[in-house]
C-alpha cells in the first residue's frame, strides 16, 4: 500500500499560490471532509499503478512469470574407511624376582663337653645290715717321681676322695624304725665335700629318696665317716664326692 506525505501530491501538482483557494473551496463544499479527500487520493493512486502494470509487454510479463527452478546437488558421500585397529602393545616378559640367597650360617661353636663325675659305687643299706669285715690297712703306693724335663709338666690329675674302703670302717646308715614299719624305701645321693684331712666338711642332698626320714638318716651316718682325701699328685686337697645310699627291705 502506497502512502504520501502531503495532500498536494495526491491531487496532482498544484501551484503553491493556489493552495489557499483550494482549502477554502473544500471547506465550503457540503459533505466533504479532509479524511474523505485522503481516501479518494489513495484510490486514484492504486488505479494508476494497475493501469501501468497492464501496459507492460507480454514478453516482460512472461519473464516475470518464469520461475527459476534450481536443484541442490549434494556431494556424494565418500565411503567411510573402517577404523584401523590400534597396534597391540608389546607383551612384556614377566620379570622374575631374584631369589634371596640363604644367609651364611655361622660355623658351629665347638664347646667342650662337661666332664662327668665318675659315678661311685652305690652304698646299699639292708635290714639287718651285714657286719663289716675288718682288714688290715692298705698303705697307698707312692707314685714314681716324674722325670725331669725342660718343659713344665702338665698338672697332675685329681684323684677323688675314697669313702668305701674296708679299712675305713664306716658304719652303714641306720634304717629308721618308723620308715621300716611304714615300708618306706628309696635311694638317696649325697654330695659331700671332703677336707684335706679326710673329714666331711659339707653335705648336700643331690637326689632325694622321696622320704625325709631316709634322707636325714643318710646324712647323719655320712657326717661321722672317715675318708681318704683327694690327691693331686703328691699333695692332698679338698674335693667333692658323690655317695649313693639305698634303703631296701
Amino acid at each position: 500500500m502506497l502512502t504520501y506525505p502531503n495532500e498536494e501530491f495526491l491531487l496532482g501538482s498544484t501551484p503553491t499560490h493556489a493552495a489557499p483557494a483550494s482549502r477554502v473551496a473544500w471547506a465550503g463544499a457540503p459533505g466533504w471532509t479532509r479524511r474523505s479527500v485522503q481516501w479518494l487520493g489513495v484510490l486514484l493512486a492504486h488505479g494508476a499503478v494497475i493501469a501501468l502494470v497492464l501496459q507492460v509487454s507480454p514478453q516482460a510479463r512472461s519473464v516475470l512469470n518464469e520461475v527459476v527452478q534450481a536443484s541442490l546437488i549434494l556431494p556424494r558421500a565418500l565411503p567411510v574407511a573402517p577404523p584401523e585397529k590400534p597396534p597391540e602393545p608389546p607383551r612384556r616378559k614377566p620379570v622374575q624376582a631374584p631369589r634371596p640367597r640363604p644367609a651364611p650360617q655361622p660355623p658351629p661353636l665347638l664347646t667342650a663337653a662337661p666332664r662327668e663325675e665318675a659315678a661311685p659305687a652305690p652304698f646299699v643299706v639292708e635290714v639287718p645290715p651285714a657286719a663289716p669285715v675288718q682288714q688290715g690297712p692298705v698303705e697307698p703306693v707312692a707314685a714314681a717321681p716324674a722325670a725331669a724335663a725342660p718343659a713344665p709338666a702338665p698338672p697332675a690329675p685329681l684323684t677323688p676322695p675314697i669313702y668305701n674302703a674296708d679299712y675305713l670302717d664306716n658304719p652303714s646308715p641306720k634304717y629308721p624304725p618308723i620308715s621300716r614299719r611304714l615300708g618306706e624305701r628309696g635311694r638317696v645321693v649325697l654330695r659331700v665335700r671332703v677336707s684335706a684331712d679326710g673329714r666331711a666338711e659339707r653335705i648336700e642332698v643331690r637326689t632325694s629318696s622321696g622320704f625325709e626320714r631316709l634322707d636325714q638318716a643318710a646324712q647323719t651316718a655320712v657326717a661321722g665317716w672317715r675318708f681318704v682325701p683327694a690327691r693331686r699328685g703328691e699333695e692332698r686337697t679338698a674335693a667333692w664326692v658323690l655317695i649313693p645310699i639305698s634303703f631296701v627291705m
